[in-house]
């Protein structure tokens, strides 16, 4: 699988079936030639007309991915910084 066919998968915590995502980056070691994570785009704030929909960016390692099936990936992202457990203030 290419990594452009990556990014068109969605991210899925296997924890509650949250949808994550899209992939919106890489974390690579370039010198060992292995993937060390991926990251998503966090949960949107509105912070009004000029700061609108400013996200943290979640950073999954790749111990975390679980299965990468043929529609998304499946993570385990149970206290990750940056995601919110609570889906109402998602």
């Amino acid at each position: 699988m290419r990594i452009s066919e990556l990014r068109l998968l969605d991210i899925v915590n296997i924890k509650d079936g949250r949808r994550l995502g899209p992939i919106k980056d890489l974390d690579l070691d370039l010198e060992r030639g292995v993937v060390k994570g991926i990251v998503v785009s966090g949960p949107s704030r509105s912070w009004g007309f000029f700061g609108g929909n400013r996200t943290e960016d979640i950073s999954i390692s790749w111990d975390r991915v679980k299965k990468i099936g043929v529609d998304v990936i499946l993570v385990d992202a149970q206290g990750l910084a940056g995601f919110n457990q609570d889906p109402e203030h998602r």
